[in-house]
């Protein structure tokens, strides 16, 4: 595995003075790895970083420097990264020193025994916030493995290791870089997951907040479509106007039997507006589903885009 270059991808938001000891303790781990780069994407940086990553990279040829012009979130900054690495594998970790660096020779000796992404999982974090961090963490973790069908402790562990090839071509927006696990499973890939150290930050206070949970809530919808009904989706808007249509022709059923039985008029219930609502609804979510059958045909078919990946060919 040392005859592989490894790639690693930092994104760095206002961490001025955790990177000399970062960059520090990245070379005394990479000194075991012959053919090392070190990506740092500076995210719209205000305190400095940008001119420390410059300082790094003057006196470390193997450190590469990205600046943006402005911030783009970490999973902006971990798909730049990505896309400008070199190596056969890429290890994308925070730059705020809670990721461990000599965690990596760990995550890269499991790829070794032929798995294809190894995802960190942080030990004794939080420990002391049970109902504030670590509670909402559990479920957040639970509920992501039980939509991805990809059960790890930690998605929410920047640091993992994948190999090139099942990371290539991943689509990431959003704060999609925490589900490249489920992607990469989707496609075939071997997952696991290490335990990793975790280190409280020394230097500032986390970027993450409420409203980040809420975007990975709606990033989860989305991995959930795209992943059941990408290449289909006339079957997920079909399935629910079909449901609706139903549902609209059982209350307007439901309205003409009160009237023959009972003898209440349909103006003196809700149903039959229900009934119209629900029918009308119904309609407009099939319809949606063809219109999306089309784009979808469109796509693949303008673009030559194909509805799978080969993972390896013989004599072709």
């Amino acid at each position: 595995m040392q005859k592989n270059k490894l790639s690693i991808v930092i994104p760095v938001y206002n961490e001025a003075p955790a990177l000399p000891l970062l960059h520090e303790a990245l070379c005394s781990v990479c000194a075991s790895f012959p053919k090392t780069e070190v990506l740092y994407i500076d995210d719209g940086s205000t305190d400095g970083s940008a001119e420390a990553l410059r300082t790094i990279a003057k006196n470390d040829p193997h450190a590469k420097i990205i600046v943006f012009g402005r911030n783009y979130g970490q999973t902006a900054a971990i798909r730049a990264g990505i896309e400008q690495a070199t190596g056969d594998i890429i290890i994308p970790m925070d730059s705020d020193l809670e990721n461990d660096p000599h965690d990596i020779p760990l995550l890269v000796q499991k790829l070794e025994e032929g798995y294809d992404v190894v995802s960190g999982w942080r030990q004794d974090r939080w420990h002391d916030s049970f109902f504030t961090r670590k509670l909402p963490s559990l479920f957040a973790n639970w509920l992501i493995s039980s939509v991805t069908g990809v059960h790890l402790h930690d998605y929410g562990c920047t640091l993992k290791a994948y190999r090139r090839s099942v990371i290539a071509g991943v689509p990431l927006y959003g704060e999609m870089h925490r589900f490249i696990p489920a992607h990469a499973a989707r496609h075939g890939a071997k997952v696991t997951e290490v335990p990793v150290h975790y280190r409280p930050r020394p230097f500032g206070r986390t970027n993450y907040g409420l409203s980040r949970t809420f975007r990975v809530l709606l990033d989860l919808l989305i991995i959930r479509f795209l992943d059941r009904y990408m290449d289909r989706p006339i079957h997920f808007f079909g399935g629910i106007g079909f449901l609706l249509f139903f549902l609209g022709i059982l209350a307007g059923l439901s309205a003409v039997a009160l009237r023959l039985f009972i003898g209440l008029h349909l103006v003196q219930t809700p149903l039959p507006l229900l009934s119209v609502f629900l029918i009308l609804m119904g309609i407009n979510m099939i319809m949606m589903g063809v219109l999306s059958e089309m784009l979808m045909r469109t796509y693949y078919e303008t673009k030559d885009t194909k509805p799978y990946r080969i993972k390896e060919t013989v004599n072709l």
